[in-house]
């Protein structure tokens, strides 16, 4: 099955562009940013350290207590939490950090979840998951309760514990290794049972392992308390799993889906009832029947201005209609923006006693498997019976237990009246009972992810919370040979659990397996960690690859959990194999810090990739993941593919000759703004901070790099631009002259000088020469309004330094143009009085427009001023004499030092500059202004990341990869996945067959590649072809033509060696590991019809 176009409206969210169920999204690996300050990091961690240990101090009178509780202790406890609290309140959020989070929550969900207390019930593998994902996000505190001790049982699917935990309490023996996680949140632990009372603690609890009479007594206590208490449970019984909520009689949800409100720009407006309102064409409008919209900046019918919230009916792609009669209301004129209004959602949650009897609709994840939901349902209250009549789990592979587990199940359907199910498969049972006891970490990383996103929706009222059921299983990842009851019994081994469910002979296979991870990232961390439990790569055969060639930033550590503040500048592949070897030490790995690309392909060379076993992508951009799908591909390697944007995450699974390969499905480029609206007629934000980072690039990177070019090599230098003799060559040798000669900037009342200058060239003069240009009442060669939607009519901006935005601007410029220049930064720049009087002492010439100035208005043309002249060799001559004499002047060795953007430093100026650039243009069109945060999104292109959606997405590839290393499965049994766990939606289907081409009695698909041996001529090749009916008329290696048969001088080439015409026409190089040449022919068949076939392989070696 495949999606057919269900989730075609959300492609737009996907990035970089794919389709959803198919492709992936881009998995963000942050960019640079600057690591705290010693001292800093050494309060935090103090201060991380003091509550710890407060909390250990009082382990005998509060959290390892009987029923009863110490007031005293309580009042400790508050007085600890308020302290830790208070640290991060002076701090407000840490954005450096959280920035990446930030982008999907915003500023108040982030607040209402630092205000937050969880309690976590149940320290195996699941409850772990939830634990470091909520520790993460940046709750309050996180206290973990479990009354048991650790196993070597546990080992399997808990990355928290050692061997050496094993006897300790889970809950004791998690608190340090998930403190690390984040210094601020507060993680303690209990240790004795739980009672109802003590829940009011809490704004959430979550229970993994809870008996269903035990969570029905806390869920109505939860149910009734005022105000309600989120509560969930929780369930990971080998390949199925679990969700119940219940967030109280009455929840609402702030914002349901966590996307910004839909605009649109105004065409026109009918005075009629209804109103038909129509938009530019610019955009088509994602509107629904029903949606409340409000209007602003409309002229002539002003009346729409209030800010009322209007329904609208009839949403098509470019119109809709207001029911509102407007017969009466001024005439419209020109202008105005719809903007659609986010409505709170309430919910009213059934508590566990009368959902469990009656469970309403159960979220489906997999179309083929439409009745799952409802057998799991009875399924999970089996086990519980089982569980409470034997005070065990079933045996795995005890076909007695599995029989007592059916007949509990049964009888609990014959009960049920409204409900009662038809047929209940009992295999599908029989599955259940064998690995009940399991607690896979796969399942324990995808269901970790969801759950943790539930807890998170609780706290801050942000997504539509899961209501109420979900159920999900994996029966496909079982081995597709029958498992006996010898081949799951316990090892007395770390991977007994695993054992359990998939049979010792897959777990030796997984641990000969050799792997390859692409990424160290938020992917990479959480990919790594789930490979060292499941044992991959452990055994004596089997070896793990792991590349990345950055490094650990700050705001990678919200998200990439493998790595602390201490690592920041160290090699993320490093790091993060050295923690998966503390995860699991069996683990065989081998760190590299090369990127994958053609420029490595002597260290990822042809023996590299045919030893593989498997291949897993954890990459941040498509490029990347094209080059290494096109190796899979060539080298018949399977390659896991998994991306996440924001709540959203997404797998595909590309499996040798099943399934087509990750390149084979593109969508269209994203859509780029047209260079003259992001030059002169910016209607949105997004205009003015592309145009804003353009010009920091310019002014501060690009232009001083062209200096040092120049400075370093005037002779090779100025030939070059000679030679070019375009109006692009002009250009820059403008930008160089103006820096070095009427720019130049040689103490910092200059750069003050420059920087207002600047201000009055970019808001003043060419606003004034814009509008002089094209007047407000100026129209276009058909007569129509020049100004018309989506144009914005400008005003030219008065400089005040009274303005903190004009201000800030002019100091953010300043000090950045005195470091390209070397020039000190005297405190007083910093000091907005002295800054001022500085500033005012800047004279400003009078601007005059000049008539006939060219202004691009062609929404095709890729520049603003690249038109070449005839006159462009002179000037460029002129210009060069002009330079030769500045450079004369300078002092020996001058350079200057070009600044690279850097969005991660909030001390560095950068986004200073840019969100004033930003800013003050949107102040010239009347464009709504953001804030720095906002502009850093924006502008610094980050993608939104959190801990949630990653976990979920490796935990479902790694339930593939028990497929892909057992070997054998079908098509049918692999799954791609599209999720958004904000809605929530989880979409699970099939992949895609490859293309199957025929020809005669043959056929091939991507995946075939043809090899030819003992390196023929190119008559041997083309008689080759022949034979197989195929007529080959260009034949092409690398960009280079070997052959074409329209080319009579080719003919001369039909007795060379293939591989010789490759060295001597495409200049191949051949280094010693390389023996064979690709080629890529073009045939046809006798009727003249276009064949594609495989690559060509030429051995010659």
């Amino acid at each position: 099955m495949r999606f057919c176009g269900v989730f075609s409206s959300l492609r737009h969210f996907m990035l970089p562009g794919k389709r959803a169920w198919e492709g992936e999204i881009g998995e963000e690996d942050s960019d640079s940013t600057t690591v705290d300050s010693p001292n800093v990091k050494k309060r935090r961690i103090a201060l991380a350290g003091a509550a710890e240990s407060a909390v250990r101090s009082r382990k005998s009178c509060n959290f390892n207590r009987s029923s009863g509780s110490d007031s005293s202790a309580k009042g400790e406890e508050g007085h600890l939490l308020a302290m830790v609290r208070h640290d991060a309140d002076a701090h407000d959020i840490d954005e450096d950090l959280h920035s990446r989070q930030l982008a999907v929550y915003g500023r108040d969900t982030m607040r209402r979840l630092f205000a937050s207390n969880v309690l976590v019930s149940g320290m195996k593998g699941l409850g772990a998951e939830i634990a470091k994902n909520l520790i993460l996000a940046g709750v309050k505190s996180v206290t973990l309760h479990d009354e048991g001790k650790v196993e070597l049982w546990d080992l399997s699917g808990n990355f928290i514990f050692s061997e050496s935990d094993i006897g300790k309490n889970r809950a004791l023996a998690s608190v340090q290794k998930l403190q690390e996680l984040n210094n601020v949140v507060v993680v303690q632990s209990l240790t004795t049972k739980l009672t109802k009372e003590q829940l009011s603690d809490f704004q959430a609890v979550v229970f993994t392992d809870i008996s269903l009479e035990k969570a029905i007594e806390f869920n109505d206590y939860c149910h009734n308390h005022q105000p309600a208490i989120a509560f969930i449970k929780s369930e990971v019984r080998g390949l199925f799993g679990s969700v119940f909520c219940d967030f109280g009689p009455e929840f609402t949800v702030s914002d349901v889906n966590g996307e910004e409100p839909h605009t649109g720009i105004i065409a026109s407006i009918s005075n009629d009832n209804p109103a038909l309102v129509s938009c530019v064409d610019d955009e088509r409008l994602e509107f629904q029947d029903g949606d409340l919209v409000v209007f602003s900046e409309v002229q002539g019918m002003t009346k729409l201005n209030d800010g009322k919230p209007r329904k609208i009916r009839n949403a098509r792609a470019y119109s809709f209609t207001l029911e509102e009669d407007t017969t009466n209301f001024g005439a419209y004129e020109r202008g105005g923006i719809v903007t659609q209004v986010k409505q709170p959602k309430v919910l009213k949650f059934k508590p566990l006693r009368e959902a469990i009897n009656n469970p309403g609709d159960f979220l489906l994840s997999d179309f083929s498997k439409f009745d799952r939901p409802s057998v799991l349902h009875l399924a999970f209250q089996a086990l519980d019976k089982f569980i409470t009549a034997f005070s065990r789990f079933p045996v795995a592979g005890c076909e007695e237990d599995a029989q007592k587990l059916i007949s509990f199940a049964g009888g609990i359907n014959e009960s049920s009246f409204d409900g009662r199910l038809e047929h209940v498969d009992p295999k599908l049972l029989r599955h259940f009972a064998f690995g009940a006891k399991a607690v896979l970490n796969p399942m324990a990383a995808m269901f970790g992810g969801i759950v943790g996103q539930e807890v998170l929706k609780a706290c801050s009222g942000k997504f539509h919370p899961l209501f109420q059921f979900f159920y999900f299983d994996s029966v496909e990842s079982l081995p597709t040979e029958p498992l006996d009851s010898s081949a799951v019994r316990p090892l007395n081994s770390r991977y007994d659990a695993q054992i359990s469910v998939f049979g010792s002979t897959l777990q030796k296979k997984l641990e000969d397996a050799k792997v390859f991870i692409v990424g160290s990232g938020a992917l990479g961390c959480e990919f790594l960690k789930n490979v060292a439990l499941m044992g991959v790569s452990c055994g004596k055969q089997g070896k793990l690859t792991i590349t990345d060639d950055d490094v650990i930033e700050k705001s990678n550590l919200s998200r990439q959990f493998l790595f602390r503040d201490w690592n920041i500048g160290q090699a993320k592949s490093t790091v993060a194999a050295s923690a998966a070897t503390s995860i699991n030490p069996r683990l065989n790995i081998e760190s590299l810090q090369n990127r994958v690309g053609p420029e490595t392909e002597n260290i990822f060379n042809d023996a590299f990739w045919e030893n593989l076993s498997v291949v897993i992508n954890a990459l941040d951009n498509v490029n990347a993941r094209l080059y290494v799908d096109q190796r899979c591909s060539y080298f018949q390697k399977p390659l896991l593919e998994s991306g996440t944007l924001g709540a959203k995450c997404n797998t595909q699974m590309v499996i040798p000759h099943l399934t087509e390969n990750y390149g084979a499905s593109r969508d269209p480029p994203e859509k780029q703004a047209p260079m003259c609206t992001v030059h002169s007629f910016p209607h949105n934000i997004d205009h003015c901070l592309t145009w804003a980072r353009s010009e920091f690039e310019g002014l501060l990177e690009k232009t001083p790099a062209e200096v040092n070019a120049y400075l370093s090599n005037p002779g090779e230098y100025t030939a070059a631009m000679k030679n070019a003799s375009d109006a692009q060559a002009k250009d820059t040798l403008e930008r160089v002259l103006e820096c070095l000669d009427r720019e130049k900037c040689e103490t910092i009342q200059d750069c003050v000088a420059w920087a207002r200058l600047k201000f009055e060239d970019y808001f003043a003069n060419r606003v004034k020469q814009l509008i002089y240009t094209f007047p407000e009442d100026a129209a276009t060669s058909t007569g129509a309004p020049f100004w018309s939607a989506p144009k914005r009519f400008p005003r030219p901006m008065q400089f005040s330094a009274a303005d903190p935005g004009h201000l800030h601007f002019v100091m953010a410029a300043s000090i950045l143009r005195a470091q390209t220049f070397g020039i000190p930064i005297p405190d007083w720049l910093r000091n907005p009085k002295k800054f001022a009087e500085a500033v005012d002492k800047v004279i400003v010439p009078e601007f005059q427009p000049k008539e006939g100035v060219k202004i691009e208005t062609d929404e095709k043309a890729t520049s603003v001023n690249t038109a070449a002249s005839a006159d462009d060799s002179v000037v460029i001559n002129d210009l060069i004499t002009k330079l030769e004499r500045c450079r004369a002047n300078l002092p020996p060795g001058f350079r200057m030092k070009p600044i690279q953007f850097e969005k991660d430093d909030d001390t560095n100026y950068h986004m200073d500059l840019i969100a004033g650039l930003a800013n003050m243009r949107a102040r010239n069109y009347s464009i709504p202004e953001v804030d720095k945060l906002k502009a850093k999104f924006i502008a610094g292109r980050i993608i939104p990341a959190i801990a949630t959606s990653t976990a979920m997405a490796t935990g479902l590839a790694c339930l593939e990869l028990y497929k892909v290393l057992d070997g054998g499965h079908k098509v049918e049994d692999y799954r791609n996945t599209f999720a958004n766990l904000a809605l929530p939606l989880f979409s699970m289907a099939e992949p895609v067959p490859p293309k199957v081409i025929k020809h005669r009695d043959m056929k091939w698909t991507v995946w075939d590649r043809w090899t030819v041996k003992d390196n023929p001529t190119l008559r041997e090749l083309l008689e080759w072809l022949k034979n197989k009916g195929l007529n080959a008329y260009s034949i092409s290696c690398g960009s280079c033509l070997l052959y074409n048969s329209m080319f009579p001088r080719h003919k001369d080439r039909m007795d060379k060696k293939v591989v010789a015409l490759a060295r001597e026409v495409a200049k191949v190089e051949l280094p010693p590991y390389r023996r064979h040449v690709d080629v890529v022919v073009a045939c046809e068949d006798d009727d003249d019809n276009d064949i594609d076939i495989p690559l060509i392989s030429i051995y010659f070696r």
